[in-house]
């Protein structure tokens, strides 16, 4: 689905209703993120509905390293051979060298928000359901370009969390620094590892121009999406 020009959302219901982007700049395409399936199907037949083929993905940018984002990457790597983009402190995680940091094991409050994640914060934990692991080719940080894309680092998920802004579109790409499933909120609670940090990269994210918001989980913000990022922030 077009949300914007050159935006197209990709969901599925696996992964806590994950969601991946797919952007056409008209230079080639990128991916952010590669939802849970691992044979990159999804995301494939995407670019194949918009006329292109598998070596028009040019890039694959990754918000962190959890399961549900990182299904799919070693197999859009093989077929693509599209440069894979992380921040370096989530890279030996995504190369399937180390897992994921532990979360916590305790009951987060807003319990309507913690219930329908704690298979995820259980899977966390004990290693459940691995993702192919895949290397990437270069680490990228605050302050960088890859395309049209803005870095922006926005630790407090994990501590190399991503977000991606296209300014052109007003579009950010916030990753699991923003969710709308099951309710709209500040991330998933029980998935904060430093809700210091998360506060911090949530004010800077509220102060960018935006029309629309693309979150990790549930569907994307496109309407009012200033005001609620800006109401997010507040509230944290």
């Amino acid at each position: 689905m077009e949300i914007a020009p050159g935006v197209h959302s990709l969901g599925q219901r696996r992964g806590g209703h994950v969601h991946a982007f797919l952007l056409d700049d008209g230079h080639g395409l990128t991916v952010i993120d590669t939802l849970f399936d691992t044979d990159g199907g999804r995301i494939l037949s995407a670019i194949n509905r918009l006329g292109h083929t598998p070596s028009d993905l040019k890039q694959i940018v990754l918000t962190h390293g959890h399961r549900s984002h990182l299904g799919g990457l070693a197999a859009l790597k093989r077929r693509t051979g599209a440069t894979v983009y992380a921040h370096e402190w989530e890279a030996d995680i995504i190369a399937g060298e180390r897992k994921a940091q532990p979360v916590t094991w305790r009951v987060v409050r807003p319990v309507r928000t913690w219930w329908p994640t704690y298979p995820f914060q259980l899977g966390v934990n004990l290693g459940f359901g691995k993702h192919p692991g895949c290397p990437i080719d270069r680490a990228v940080a605050d302050g960088d370009a890859i395309g049209p894309l803005q870095v922006i680092h926005a630790p407090g998920h994990s501590p190399g969390h991503l977000a991606f802004y296209w300014p052109e579109r007003r579009a950010l790409f916030a990753g699991d620094a923003i969710v709308t499933w099951p309710t709209l909120a500040a991330g998933w609670p029980n998935f904060t590892l430093n809700a210091t940090q998360h506060g911090a990269s949530l004010r800077r994210l509220a102060g960018l121009d935006v029309s629309m918001v693309g979150v990790g989980h549930g569907e994307p913000i496109v309407r009012d999406a200033g005001e609620r990022l800006q109401w997010l922030a507040h509230e944290v």
